[in-house]
């Protein structure tokens, strides 16, 4: 059912990730010009995720029709495996972004409805820009996962992914100009009238501009998913190094400084906790040659920087499921930052993300929490 009407002005919002889930949906990835070797290591990688997170909530793994009957033999019986034509399998920013309603009845009980918002897809910039040429499956792939659940639809003709976005729940929205400012994205738009659609859209009151994302992070022009998220409301991860000969320096202290000068939308100055980047990493010549190159996808070239963060987590109903990259330091580093951050999840690392990040993003980029309602 589509609805009419921007979803604020009907009593909708964003709630945040560590809020109550139904389930987690997640993409399966085939395309052999992105994942090396046709996927085989990334889909190993996938399993492991939705397995994880199986572990605190449901999964739903959405597979081509190629792909459906390789999905449901890697994949354990209690995750559903639905069939789904896409594009690739950033379920993130191709999937509906949940907004929850929740109104009070009669004998006072809260009641909960849910919607999913539609944004419009562009493959991350385009046909000059954006990271594949063809992105028409991609374009319904939220209009079918609303269809599945049977719930309302708010269709939106701002060209906006999932991984730009992240709410605290209480009225703060994080992002970033790299990406929302983009000319790629909206060029018609100026900064106040995208600041206007996502608190009409997302229900939030207040929204925090960072200048950028993360250095490296070109396939999604800076998501704030990979640079900054909320942990709490009043408290936000940053992705960090200390090394001032990293290009990566400047953009964390400039970040640093803006968060440090924001209130959020109750008026609380957020405490900013650091979390140090891997790496730096690099594709090497072996994983290159292992990618098919041709006119279709953007190029996986050897030696180019992999937009590797620990920020780029998913947090299930009491799991935090974060990737590792083969760097010891900084891998046991994210566990022992995180750990006490969420100090009622269980923190659960998953080896091999670096393959996640072969592909352009993490573990959050290719998850999409469903809010639960009651």
């Amino acid at each position: 059912m589509e609805m009419e009407g921007k979803p604020a002005l009907l009593g909708y919002h964003m709630p945040a990730e560590w809020e109550p889930h139904s389930q987690c949906w997640i993409g399966w990835p085939e395309r052999p010009d992105n994942w090396r070797d046709n996927a085989v290591h990334a889909q190993k990688v996938f399993a492991d995720v939705a397995v994880a997170i199986s572990r605190f909530e449901p999964v739903t793994v959405c597979a081509s029709a190629a792909q459906w009957a390789n999905a449901r033999a890697q994949l354990p019986h209690n995750i559903r495996v639905v069939e789904m034509s896409m594009n690739d399998s950033w379920l993130r920013d191709t999937g509906p972004t949940f907004v929850v309603k929740r109104s009070a009845s009669c004998l006072g009980e809260q009641k909960a409805k849910i919607a999913g918002i539609d944004w419009t897809f562009n493959g991350w910039g385009g046909v000059a820009d954006g990271c594949y040429q063809d992105w028409s499956l991609d374009l319904l792939v939220a209009r079918k996962i609303v269809g599945l659940e049977r719930i309302p639809r708010f269709p939106q003709s701002l060209i906006l992914e999932g991984g730009s976005i992240h709410v605290d729940g209480e009225g703060t929205c994080l992002t970033t100009e790299e990406c929302l400012l983009n000319k790629n994205r909206n060029p018609h738009l100026n900064k106040q009238q995208i600041e206007d659609e996502l608190k009409a859209y997302l229900g939030v009151r207040k929204v925090i501009w960072l200048p950028r994302g993360l250095f490296g992070d070109d396939d999604t022009n800076g998501h704030i998913d990979n640079m900054c998220c909320f942990v709490k409301p009043g408290a936000v991860l940053l992705s960090w190094t200390d090394d001032k000969s990293d290009p990566q320096y400047e953009r964390s202290v400039e970040a640093f400084s803006v968060l440090s000068s924001e209130v959020d939308a109750c008026g609380r100055k957020l405490e900013i906790i650091k979390l140090h980047v891997p790496g730096p990493l690099y594709m090497t010549d072996e994983e290159a040659a292992s990618v098919v190159q041709n006119d279709e996808a953007k190029p996986r070239l050897a030696h180019t920087r992999l937009a590797a963060s620990y920020v780029n987590f998913y947090i299930a109903n009491g799991g935090i499921i974060v990737p590792q990259f083969g760097d010891p330091k900084w891998d046991d580093e994210a566990v022992r930052v995180l750990s006490p951050a969420f100090p009622s999840h269980e923190v659960v690392r998953i080896e091999g993300a670096r393959e996640i990040v072969l592909g352009g993003g993490n573990i959050h980029c290719i998850t999409q929490q469903q809010p639960a309602i009651s």
